[in-house]
């Protein structure tokens, strides 16, 4: 009798093809890069025994309707073990995922009650989520009845997506590729999902993905991808699983994988409030000092509070009461960062013609400009002084009034406050 012949391997680029079109029939993405970004993911979730860190996933918009839960019910119909929750204990989940079973693919949905304004700290869900994104995450708890109560360590290692509403706490954020969703636009149409019918299509190519995975375990696990330029430290290490899959698959999914690599990082560092802190050393940098030695705390202000498309004017302290910056605040933003003598950045009294209000330098704030903030416009020193308000009728904040780059411009510009 001749033996069978060998099964045929399986195209993984034509795999992620059809997983990709799973989701454009029943999610309408805001952007190709997200389809790329999410079907990767999928196929990740099957990986985790390989991988040393996982992404998370985060399917978020300001509106309710914006197809985030049905996303997240795509997905899990493409992923090992998913549970889907909206608010489990941290107990619960260290349980979940330390089961015999195997890792489990957890879902959030409405992920804005468990971090949301009005949720309270849920800092052990937190924590969960934050430790787990890497392998050998563990949490030590007590277990046991009554005063049998025993130590011990409990992993908290598996994929994670999300869906909510507004931001998340900026050490998720950090971790995750950002989806912003949005309603549909008149034009756009995708298929009504049936539960009894396209569940089982979708488990279909969810156990054909487990097939494929299962091929490429050791490849993945021995895998260094290449980063696009400029991509390195965290968003590297949120990257760095799902470009593996991309590699391992083949065809154009590599290409496509580092184009939404880098599309998706771009986006989430301009749209989000992940860090109000480096927004405020960039917008500092290239709207208020503008090459000047110096400025008054209620000059900054002033130019901040002006700013089209900034947080500056909304600001909330305690996630209800929106009011804008103050410069308490802005000096408690400041204070997270260092000087070149490794010291706070703090306000300082500095000499404005006649009074000696308080302000900031900027050789203070010099070395968080150079670690923190994107690389400045490319615009002259002439064009970007030239939109300074003026302090005090125009008088200079510098030392030397004769140098022009220290000046603020007299024409065309508002006049501020007096801040004598």
């Amino acid at each position: 009798m001749n033996d069978p012949a060998p099964a045929a391997p399986i195209d993984g680029a034509a795999l992620l093809d059809e997983v990709e079109a799973f989701h454009r029939r029943f999610n309408i993405f805001p952007t190709e890069h997200a389809y790329v970004a999410v079907a990767l993911w999928d196929a990740h979730a099957h990986l985790m025994d390989a991988l040393d860190g996982t992404a998370r996933i985060a399917f978020l918009s300001p509106e309710p309707g914006s197809g985030k839960s049905r996303a997240l019910e795509i997905v899990e119909t493409l992923t090992p073990r998913a549970a889907t929750t909206v608010n489990a204990s941290a107990n619960a989940l260290f349980r979940l995922v330390s089961a015999d079973e195997g890792t489990p693919t957890l879902l959030f949905d409405e992920i804005d009650t468990v971090f949301g304004p009005k949720a309270g700290g849920n800092e052990e869900v937190r924590g969960f989520l934050n430790s787990g994104y890497r392998r050998g995450a563990k949490s030590l708890r007590c277990v046991g009845d009554g005063n049998d109560q025993k130590a011990g360590f409990f992993p908290s290692f598996c994929a994670v997506a999300m869906a909510g509403l507004g931001s998340l706490p900026d050490t998720i954020l950090t971790r995750s590729i950002i989806i912003r969703m949005r309603k549909k636009a008149p034009n756009e149409k995708c298929e009504a999902y049936r539960l009894r019918v396209h569940e089982k299509q979708g488990h279909i190519l969810r156990d054909r993905l487990a097939e494929w995975t299962d091929t490429i375990n050791d490849r993945i696990a021995e895998a260094w991808p290449e980063m696009p330029e400029g991509v390195t430290d965290r968003p590297a290490d949120v990257w760095e699983p799902l470009l593996a899959v991309a590699d391992a698959a083949g065809g154009h999914w590599p290409e496509r994988a580092r184009a939404a690599c880098v599309a998706l990082i771009k986006a989430a560092s301009e749209g989000d409030e992940a860090s109000h802190g480096v927004r405020l050393l960039t917008d500092l940098r290239d709207h208020v000092f503008c090459g000047l030695d110096k400025m008054p705390t209620a000059a900054i202000l002033e130019i901040l509070l002006a700013l089209d498309d900034a947080p500056w004017a909304d600001m909330s302290e305690d996630g209800q009461n929106v009011k804008p910056l103050t410069a308490r605040r802005l000096s408690k933003l400041l204070s997270q960062y260092v000087r070149p003598n490794n010291t706070p950045i703090k306000p300082k009294g500095m000499r404005v013609g006649s009074g000696t209000p308080k302000g900031y330098y900027a050789e203070d704030l010099i070395d968080a400009w150079a670690r923190y903030c994107p690389p400045p416009p490319g615009e002259s020193a002439t064009s970007a002084t030239s939109a300074t308000p003026q302090v005090n009728g125009g008088e200079s904040v510098a030392e030397d009034p004769s140098d022009s780059r220290h000046m603020f411009a007299e024409t065309a510009t508002p006049t501020l406050r007096s801040v004598g």
